[in-house]
Parts: structure tokens; C-alpha cells; sequence
């Protein structure tokens, strides 16, 4: 199976993530099926329906995060030698050039993505737009609105 890029601070993440499930949901969940058990009669029990059905999807849930980590290479921006090139990882000040306003974005992998805190997908077009560009060349992004011109500003890594 091939590695999927991840930044350290989204490995943390999902280590955090996983941690909890393993440590809070899961015990939760046991005594919830535990307690549901003690008031008899399984086969008409809400409670206890209700209790197999989180069960399940915590189960699935550890196993996603823990399939995610074992594939995952982990990325430390802050250790990049890019020569001011984009890569994953690096954090990119972006100019639109029609409208002149700037954004900042942070290149990272798809289970880190959240345009609230500035972090794009490494698969999103406008980062794969970005990858192998350096400050000063303009991106152009095929955006469902038509063609956007995107200039770089600066890249860093941390």
C-alpha cells in the first residue's frame, strides 16, 4: 500500500484521536453494553441496539486511525530543504490577482484539511497547482468558477 503524506501535527491528531477511543469511547461503550445487558430481554432492548451500534463504530473507527498511521510518512516541514520551492508541508502566501487579496495556506494531507485554519489539501486543485512553483510565478487554479490567477508570495516552512 502506498505511504500517505501526513504533517507531524496531524499525526498527533490522530494519534490524540485514536488514544481517546481507545481509552474513553471504548470502556464507555463496554459498560453502556454491560448495563444494557442487566435489564433483560436482548431481543426487545433499545438500549442495548443503540449501545452494539456505537460499538461498532468506534471498533471502526480505531481501526481507520490506526490503517491511517501505518501508511502514514510522516512529513516535518520545519526539516524541508525545498530552496523556497512548494512542496507538502510548506505554508504559502498567496496574492489573487484580480481581486488583491492575500491568503496564507499550509499544504497538508487530506485528513488535515481545513480551509478555516488555512490548511489545504495536498489532492485540492489549487495545491496541486502550487506543488513546484517558487515565490515570484504566478498559479493558475481550474476552479468551477473559471481560471484563477494565483500569485506566490512567499513560501516557509514551519
Amino acid at each position: 500500500m502506498n505511504k500517505t503524506p501526513l504533517t507531524v501535527h496531524g499525526a498527533e491528531r490522530l494519534r490524540a484521536e485514536l488514544h481517546k477511543m481507545k481509552t474513553v469511547e471504548r470502556p464507555s461503550v463496554i459498560a453502556a453494553i454491560a448495563e444494557a445487558r442487566a435489564h433483560g430481554d436482548l431481543s426487545e432492548n433499545a438500549e442495548y441496539d443503540a449501545a452494539k451500534d456505537r460499538q461498532g463504530f468506534v471498533e471502526g473507527r480505531i481501526r481507520e486511525l490506526e490503517s491511517k498511521l501505518s501508511n502514514a510518512q510522516i512529513i516535518d516541514p520545519k526539516l524541508l530543504d525545498a530552496d523556497g520551492r512548494c512542496v507538502f508541508g510548506a505554508t504559502v502566501e498567496l496574492e489573487d490577482m484580480d481581486s488583491e487579496v492575500k491568503v496564507v495556506y499550509q499544504i497538508v494531507g487530506e485528513d488535515e484539511a481545513d480551509v478555516k485554519e488555512g490548511k489545504i489539501s495536498i489532492s485540492s486543485p489549487i495545491a496541486r497547482a502550487l506543488i513546484g512553483k517558487y515565490a515570484g510565478d504566478v498559479a493558475e487554479v481550474k476552479a468551477p468558477g473559471g481560471v484563477r490567477e494565483y500569485e506566490i508570495v512567499d513560501v516557509r516552512y514551519v
